[in-house]
C-alpha cells in the first residue's frame, strides 16, 4: 500500500517568475537612504565637499565627475548590475538581501509570501534562486583570454557548448539533445547566499544562543551568536566528480551530495552498454568541480550559559566565499541554515537512529573587529573631539572613562589606557623586531579591584582573552597538539596567548601559576613568539600580544615589615619584562575610606557610576574608547633629536639614582635598558593619544611620571616603616621634590650643561610651575606647598630664582632629609 500523496503547498514556477522579476526590476540608489533620512535634500548639490580641489581639475575631469555624480543620484538596478559583474568574473558571490526582497514583495501586492518561504525552507530556495540567476545571466563584456584562470576557460567552453546544444534542439525539434548539456552545478562559478532581515519593530529578530536552537528550526534561516573556539584549515570539497572512459571516450559526471561517496568504476554511457565494453573510468580532476570548505566550532558565550552547566558547541560549515571570515577567538553572529546530517559508515552502526546537526553559514557579522578593520562612526569621533579639542584633555577624560565604577587608581587607569594604545612596533633592516606592545603588572592586597580592571580591559580590546593563573597550564597558554577530526591529521591548536595575537592577554592570579607554566610567558613578553617542538611539529607561532597580569603578595596581604622583594613572590627575570608595575595597597585612612564607601554605595543604589569630576560629567562608553584607540593606533610617532637627547640624560640620572639606592639597600625596581624602552613606548602611546606623529618632551615627562609613580608604589617605604615616626606634610613634599630632582623630571632648562656633577655641589634647577603641579597632583594642598617652600628656603635647602619661575635645589646639603624630619 502506497503512502498518501500530498500536493506541494507552493507553486514554485510562479515564485521562480517572481524571483526573476525581482532580479530584473529591483532598483536602489546609493544615496537614497541618506537623502530620505535628511528630508529629501540634495547632498553635495553646490560642489561644497572637500574631496576635490577644483583648481587642479581640467574641463574633462570636471565633466567626468559631474557625470559620475549624476549616475550615483539616479536609481540603479542593484541585482542586474551584480549579475553583470558576476558574468565579467569580477565577483564570485551573489548576496540576496531579504530586506530588498521584502520591500519588493510589498510593492507587488501578490500573496506569494516569498520572504516567509525563503526563511522557512532556505535550502530549497537556494536552488530556485540559482536557476533564476542562471536564466538571467548576461553575456560577459570581455572575452576569455590566455591570461584568465583555467577554471574561467572551462566555464566559458561549457556554457558555449550548452548554448550550441540549445540551438541544435530548437532547429531539429529534438529535446533529447538537451540531456547532453552540462549540469548546472558545473556551469556555476558563484556562491548564492541570503542576508537575513534586519531587526525592525514589526519583526524583532534576536540572535539565538546554541542551546536555544530546537528541532522546529530545521531547514530555517536562523542567526546564532557565539565565540569561535576552533577553525579548521581550508580544504577543497568535491561537488561534481568527473571521469573519462578509456573505451568510448565519454566524459561522466557524478554529483556528490553526501559526506562520503563511492567513486564510479564502470562506464555507464550508452556506447559502452551497446558494445558491452565495460570501459575503465579514469578520474579527471581538472573537469571536476571543487569548492573551498572550512569547519568552525562555535561555543556559547559566558553570559548565555545557565547556572551549573557547561557551554554547548555547534558545528558551522562554511563553503565558497564564506571561508576565512572567522578566526579563533572571534565573537560572531552567524546566519545560516540549520540542517541534520546522518551518521555514515561505522559511526551509523554505533549511533543507531541518531543524527548530528550543523549550520550551513550564509552571512557572518563580526563583533569587536580588529582595530585595522573597524569602521569608525564619525558621530563618535565628533563627540570625543567636542570634549577634547577645547582643552586637550582627552588623556584625562579617556583615563577616567576606563572602568568608571571603580573608585580611584587614576594613575593605574592612565597606564591601562596607554597599554590599549601601545607603542610602535619596529622592524629593523636586518629583520630584528622591537616590540611596541606594553606589558603591565598589577600587584596588591585583595579587594582593590584588580580583577575588575582586567575584565574591563579584556572587553574593550578587540581581541581580549581573560584567563586565570590557577586554571591555565603551559599548554593552555601556548599551544596543544591534537588530531583534527575533519582531516584526521595532527594539528596545533592555539592557546590563550595565540588567541590574543594583536590584542591583550589578561592573566589573573599570576602568582598562583606553577613555575613550569609561568616559563611559557618569558619568550612571549620579550620576543612575542612561541617556539613549539611537539609530536614532530617544530614551528614558531606569533603572539604579538600585550600581557596584563594581576598578582597577590606572598602572604595574602602586603606585609609592611618585609621588603618588597620578600612580599612579591615572582622571579626578577620575569618582573624586568614588565614595562609598568603598580602596587595597590589597601591602607585604612578615614578620608579615603569615606569616599570609597560613598562611591560603592552610589554604584549599588543607582547601578551607575557617580560624577567623575570631568567637564559636563562626560564619560565615554567602551565602544567610544575602542573607536578612539583604533583611530590613535593609525599614527606612527617618531622621537626627534632634541627629545632623544633629553631621554638619554634622564636615563643616565635614573641609573645614578639607582646606584645610590643600592648603597642604601633599597634596590627593588631596577633601572635597566628595558626601563628606557618602556619610557619610549609610553611616550609614543601618549603621542598617539594626541593624534600626533612627533613625540614631545611633555610626553616623556608624563611617561617618566608614570614609571616614577609605579616605583613609588613599590618602594615607598616612608609610610610603611614601623621604626620611624610618620613624616609631616612638609617633609613628604621635600622627599617628593628631591625625587623629582634625582630623576631629572620637571627640569627648567633641558639645554643646561650636559654633565652636571652632583659631587661638586652645583644646584639642580627645576621648573617651579611643574613642581607645584606634581605636588598638587599628589594630594597636597596649596597652603602645604607654600609652607614647605618657605621652610626649606629658610633652611637653605633650595632657593627660588628667575623671578620666581625656577627652584634651585642645593645638592651639597646632604642632611636635608634628616633635618626635615625634625621640623
Amino acid at each position: 500500500m502506497a503512502l498518501l500523496s500530498y500536493r506541494a503547498p507552493v507553486d514554485y514556477s510562479d515564485q521562480l517568475t517572481a524571483f526573476e522579476s525581482f532580479i530584473n526590476d529591483f532598483k536602489t540608489s546609493p544615496e537614497e537612504t541618506i537623502t530620505t533620512a535628511l528630508g529629501d535634500i540634495n547632498i553635495d548639490e553646490d560642489d561644497l565637499s572637500d574631496e576635490y580641489d577644483f583648481m587642479d581639475e581640467d574641463d574633462d575631469a570636471q565633466a567626468r565627475r559631474q557625470l559620475e555624480k549624476a549616475r550615483k543620484r539616479t536609481p540603479r538596478h542593484k541585482y542586474k548590475d551584480l549579475l553583470q559583474e558576476l558574468a565579467d568574473r569580477k565577483i564570485d558571490e551573489v548576496v540576496i538581501d531579504l530586506d530588498d526582497l521584502y520591500s519588493f514583495e510589498q510593492d507587488m501586492d501578490e500573496n506569494l509570501k516569498l520572504v516567509e518561504n525563503v526563511e522557512s525552507n532556505t535550502k530549497h530556495y537556494v536552488e530556485i534562486l540559482s536557476r533564476a540567476v542562471d536564466k538571467l545571466m548576461p553575456q560577459p563584456t570581455n572575452n576569455v583570454t590566455f591570461k584568465d584562470d583555467v577554471l574561467d576557460v572551462l566555464m566559458s567552453n561549457r556554457q558555449q557548448r550548452n548554448r550550441e546544444l540549445e540551438q541544435a534542439a530548437e532547429m531539429t525539434l529534438d529535446p533529447t539533445l538537451l540531456n547532453d548539456q552540462f549540469p548546472a552545478q558545473l556551469t556555476r562559478r558563484y556562491t548564492l547566499v541570503f542576508k537575513p532581515r534586519a531587526a525592525t519593530p514589526e519583526n524583532p529578530t534576536k540572535a539565538l544562543s546554541v542551546r536555544q536552537v530546537r528541532g522546529d528550526h530545521l531547514g530555517h534561516l536562523i542567526t546564532i551568536r557565539g565565540i569561535a573556539t576552533r577553525v579548521s584549515d581550508v580544504k577543497p570539497v568535491v561537488q561534481v566528480s568527473a571521469y573519462t572512459c578509456d573505451r568510448c571516450g565519454c566524459e561522466i559526471f557524478q554529483p556528490v551530495t553526501d559526506k562520503q561517496y563511492g567513486p564510479l568504476t564502470m562506464c555507464p554511457s550508452q556506447d559502452c552498454k551497446d558494445n558491452q565494453a565495460k570501459g575503465q573510468l579514469h578520474p579527471s580532476s581538472r573537469a571536476s568541480k571543487f569548492q573551498p570548505f572550512q569547519e568552525v566550532k562555535v561555543q556559547e558565550l559566558a553570559e548565555q550559559v545557565p547556572i551549573g552547566q557547561i557551554p554547548r558547541t555547534l558545528t558551522i560549515l562554511c563553503y565558497g566565499s564564506l571561508v576565512r571570515h572567522i578566526n579563533p577567538g572571534d565573537v560572531v553572529d552567524v546566519a545560516g541554515i540549520f540542517l541534520p546530517t546522518p551518521y555514515t559508515g561505522f559511526k551509523a552502526m554505533r549511533a543507531g537512529l541518531l543524527t548530528d546537526t550543523y549550520l550551513e553559514a550564509h552571512h557572518i557579522t563580526q563583533h569587536k573587529k580588529a582595530y585595522e578593520d573597524m569602521d569608525i562612526d564619525p558621530l563618535v569621533m565628533r563627540r570625543i573631539a567636542k570634549f577634547t579639542q577645547s582643552g586637550g584633555n582627552q588623556y584625562e577624560y579617556l583615563a577616567k572613562s576606563i572602568a568608571p565604577e571603580i573608585f580611584g587608581h587614576l594613575d593605574v587607569k592612565k597606564a591601562l589606557l596607554l597599554l590599549l594604545v601601545g607603542g610602535v612596533t619596529k622592524e629593523v633592516g636586518d629583520g630584528m623586531r622591537i616590540r611596541g606592545d606594553i606589558n603591565m603588572c598589577l600587584m596588591g592586597d585583595p579587594g582593590v579591584a584588580k580583577s575588575q580592571l582586567l575584565k574591563y580591559i579584556s572587553k574593550v580590546a578587540p581581541r581580549g582573552v581573560y584567563t586565570s593563573g590557577r586554571g591555565s597550564s603551559g599548554v593552555g597558554l601556548t599551544a596543544a597538539v591534537m588530531r583534527d577530526p575533519v582531516t584526521d591529521e595532527m594539528v596545533l591548536e592555539g592557546g590563550a596567548l595565540v588567541l590574543a595575537d594583536n590584542g591583550i592577554c589578561c592573566i589573573d592570579e599570576f602568582d598562583k601559576m606553577d613555575e613550569n607554566d609561568r616559563t611559557a610567558i618569558h619568550e612571549v613578553m620579550e620576543q612575542q613568539t612561541i617556539s613549539i617542538s611537539k609530536a614532530g611539529i617544530s614551528t614558531t607561532l606569533n603572539a604579538r600580544t600585550s600581557i596584563l597580569a594581576a598578582a597577590n603578595p606572598l602572604y595574602g596581604r602586603y606585609n609592611t615589615r618585609l621588603s618588597a622583594v620578600e612580599n612579591i613572590n615572582l622571579p626578577a627575570a620575569l618582573l624586568s619584562r614588565f614595562d609598568v608595575m603598580f602596587l595597590l595597597l589597601d591602607t585604612p585612612t578615614r578620608e579615603t575610606d569615606a569616599q570609597l564607601a560613598k562611591h560603592v554605595a552610589y554604584v549599588h543604589m543607582h547601578s551607575r557610576h557617580p560624577d567623575l569630576g570631568t567637564a559636563d560629567g562626560v564619560v565615554f562608553t567602551p565602544q567610544e574608547v575602542r573607536a578612539y584607540v583604533a583611530q590613535a593606533r593609525t599614527y606612527r610617532p617618531v622621537v626627534p633629536q632634541q627629545v632623544s637627547e633629553y631621554m638619554v640624560k634622564t636615563y643616565v640620572r635614573l641609573r645614578s639614582q639607582h646606584k645610590r639606592m643600592e648603597k642604601k639597600n633599597q634596590n627593588f625596581g631596577h633601572t635597566t635598558p628595558r626601563t628606557l624602552l618602556g619610557v619610549v613606548r609610553l611616550a609614543q602611546a601618549l603621542a598617539r593619544l594626541r593624534f600626533s606623529n612627533i613625540v614631545t618632551q611633555e610626553d616623556c615627562d608624563e611617561a617618566l611620571r608614570l614609571i616614577e609613580a609605579s616605583k613609588e608604589s613599590l618602594a615607598g617605604d616612608d609610610s610603611r616603616s614601623g621604626n620611624r615616626r610618620a613624616l609631616n606634610a612638609s617633609s613628604r613634599i621635600y622627599n617628593l621634590v628631591k625625587g623629582l630632582a634625582d630623576s631629572g623630571a620637571c627640569r627648567a632648562d633641558e639645554d643646561a650643561a650636559e654633565d652636571e656633577d652632583e659631587d661638586e655641589g652645583l644646584g639642580i634647577e627645576l621648573s617651579l610651575r611643574k613642581v607645584k603641579e606634581r605636588v598638587i597632583a599628589k594630594g597636597f594642598t596649596e597652603d602645604q606647598w607654600l609652607t614647605a617652600l618657605d621652610e626649606y628656603t629658610e633652611l637653605d635647602v633650595w632657593q627660588t630664582a628667575g623671578n620666581g619661575t625656577r627652584l634651585v635645589f642645593i645638592t651639597s646639603n646632604e642632611g636635608g632629609r634628616e633635618d626635615s624630619a625634625e621640623l
